[in-house]
C-alpha cells in the first residue's frame, strides 16, 4: 500500500498519512510502531524525542505504581490501541488508566472504549492534535480526565481537564504551589515542577511522599 502525504498542518507534515480502512489498519504494521487510525487514514508518527520519553517513563512509574499499590485498576503506556467507539477513532495515548469499574474494556489486543484517564505528552509535531483533535474526541467518548503535558523548551506547561456533569471538559487549575490533585485517582497529587527539572527526580521516592506513611 503506497504512502500518501496529505495537506496537513505544519506540525504533522513529517508524519506518514496512509488512507486505509480500520480493518486494513489492524493488520497493516508488523513492527511495533506508534500509529493511529482516524477518519479513514492511518497516521504513523515520527519517533519521540528523548525528553518526551523521559517524562513518559517518569509518569508511568509514578502513576503506574500508585495505581498498582492502591489496586485502582490497570495502567498502560503506548503503544496500545484505545478504540474510542465502535465507529470512532483508534488512538494510542502515551499513558492511560482504566479503573476497576471499567476493566471489561480491557481486552487482549486493545482497550475497547474510553479509558478513565489519558495522558498525552506533547511532541514538536503533536501540539495541535493533542490540544484540538484528541481533546474533542476524548471529551465526546467520555474520557473522564485528560492531562496534556508540554515539555517543549520555553513552552513548559501542564493542563488538566475533567468531564463535568454535561459531558464537557472543564479545566482544573493547579494550586499556588503548582500541584494538581486528580479526581480519578483518589489521593493522588502531582507537583508539576517535577516535570521541568533538567534531571527528573526519582519517581519511587516521590511515590512515598504521595502515599504517605503506611498505616
Amino acid at each position: 500500500m503506497a504512502t500518501v502525504q496529505m495537506a496537513l498542518p505544519l506540525e504533522t507534515r513529517q508524519e506518514q498519512v496512509i488512507p486505509m480502512s480500520y480493518e486494513e489498519y489492524l493488520t497493516a504494521f508488523e513492527d511495533p510502531i506508534q500509529a493511529e487510525w482516524v477518519n479513514g487514514v492511518a497516521i504513523v508518527f515520527m519517533p519521540p524525542t528523548t525528553r518526551h520519553q523521559r517524562i513518559v517513563w517518569f509518569l508511568s512509574v509514578l502513576v503506574g505504581l500508585f495505581v498498582k499499590r492502591r489496586r485502582l485498576g490497570e495502567f498502560f503506556m503506548a503503544p496500545l490501541e484505545m478504540k474510542l467507539a465502535a465507529q470512532g477513532s483508534s488512538r494510542e495515548p502515551d499513558l492511560l488508566f482504566v479503573s476497576n469499574e471499567h476493566l471489561d474494556r480491557v481486552t487482549e489486543k486493545r482497550i475497547e472504549g474510553p479509558a478513565d484517564l489519558v495522558v498525552e505528552v506533547i511532541s514538536p509535531e503533536s501540539a495541535g492534535r493533542d490540544r484540538a483533535e484528541k481533546f474533542d474526541e476524548y471529551q465526546q467518548a467520555g474520557v473522564r480526565e485528560y492531562w496534556i503535558i508540554d515539555p517543549r523548551p520555553g513552552l513548559e506547561r501542564a493542563d488538566f481537564w475533567v468531564l463535568d456533569a454535561q459531558g464537557k471538559y472543564r479545566p482544573v487549575p493547579l494550586d499556588s504551589a503548582g500541584i494538581y490533585r486528580s479526581t480519578i485517582l483518589p489521593n493522588f497529587w502531582l507537583d508539576t515542577n517535577w516535570l521541568w527539572q533538567e534531571e527528573l527526580p526519582d519517581p519511587v521516592e516521590l511515590l512515598a511522599q504521595i502515599m504517605g506513611p503506611e498505616p
